[in-house]
């Protein structure tokens, strides 16, 4: 194993599993949520990052000068450029503008080259013209590589070999569901594979957005970076879930302020799709018993935007975000953290 090698796999770390009651039509519920935040650059994609960056290494060495060039909604970006900066490498960014202003900032910091792409896609996203970019960028700089969390198989092989065993030891001895955000679609197919190999009657329920084709979410927009896609996964099978729920942006940013209001603890968007999905089947007449949502970041990127009322106005989501949270709280739902205790955290503006 080269030396670059071994730093990259030393800067993966295991994180850690919190639990909160749910309290919802007079019922209470206990789930874990898998807080990917505690990664090094806050989120789940440092894992995503590590295995691209291997997978490329093992194909040529990433020698110091080698410009890597990613698709990114932000935080696979900011795992990247965490890396590849002291390798002495470069990354170029390829965002779009539901990247939040803090990740761009954050990106641009980081060492990052960032190319803003303004063009929809034609399907509810800007994807397939950010894919366009990166294309167009490696045909005119031969020499730059990319790293392609969309096709590369390295992306879900490093969530078989860490995410997923992380869960299964983690999770509580009786799990009997895992709910995970899908965009890519490596993360999940990663912790599929791993959990279906253990033998336990876990259901595996994959979260998307309106508008996504990932899984065939009905049609609609998309305002949370990292949900869904304007493409259908390389990586999954139908046999890599086992039930599919689309939550709407609304439904999303009304858990996430929801959760910081009841706990103080901040959630990222696509975290809130799935304590969102998982109080679905909540609430509905087989609800899971020791269900666990994977939460692939937290809030502080989104303080000027899921948490911002005036962002909210500006997008036409607040009265939806709003008539959500009535609802929500009209069946009773508040929320409780129990483990571990973690001090108030509202996000931090940037």
């Amino acid at each position: 194993m080269s030396t670059r090698s071994a730093r990259l796999g030393s800067a993966l770390t295991a994180t850690p599993a919190a639990t909160v009651v749910l309290a919802l039509r007079g019922r209470e519920h206990h789930v874990q949520l898998k807080l990917e935040s505690a990664n090094r650059s806050g989120s789940i994609k440092d894992r995503t990052a590590v295995g691209l960056l291997l997978s490329m290494e093992r194909h040529a060495p990433l020698l110091p000068g080698t410009v890597v060039v990613e698709s990114t909604s932000g935080n696979l970006g900011l795992a990247l450029a965490g890396l590849l900066g002291p390798m002495q490498c470069r990354l170029i960014a390829v965002i779009d503008p539901r990247t939040s202003p803090a990740t761009h900032s954050a990106l641009v910091a980081a060492g990052a080259e960032v190319v803003l792409v303004d063009r929809p896609d034609g399907h509810g996203g800007y994807l397939l013209s950010r894919l366009d970019t990166v294309r167009d960028l490696c045909r005119t700089h031969p020499g730059h590589r990319w790293s392609d969390q969309y096709g590369n198989a390295a992306n879900p092989r490093i969530h078989r070999l860490t995410t997923g065993p992380e869960i299964a030891e983690q999770a509580h001895p009786g799990l009997d569901a895992v709910y995970v955000a899908v965009s890519t679609g490596g993360t999940l197919a990663g912790v599929s594979a791993h959990l279906r190999s253990t033998g336990r009657p876990i259901r595996i329920v994959a979260v998307d957005a309106p508008g996504s084709l990932v899984t065939g979410a009905p049609q609609g927009r998309r305002l949370i970076p990292g949900m869904g896609a304007s493409r259908p996964s390389a990586f999954l099978a139908r046999h890599s879930y086992d039930a599919s729920r689309c939550v709407a942006d609304a439904e999303a940013i009304a858990m996430c302020r929801m959760v910081l209001a009841d706990t103080g603890l901040a959630l990222g968007g696509s975290s809130g799709s799935v304590l969102h999905a998982c109080l679905a089947d909540l609430a509905g007449d087989h609800p899971p018993r020791h269900p666990l949502c994977l939460c692939p970041d937290g809030g502080d990127r989104y303080a000027t935007t899921l948490y911002d009322d005036g962002w909210l106005a500006a997008v036409g989501e607040a009265d939806r975000v709003r008539d959500a949270e009535s609802r929500l709280r009209a069946d009773g739902l508040r929320i409780r953290l129990v483990e571990p205790r973690a001090r108030r955290r509202e996000p931090q503006r940037q």
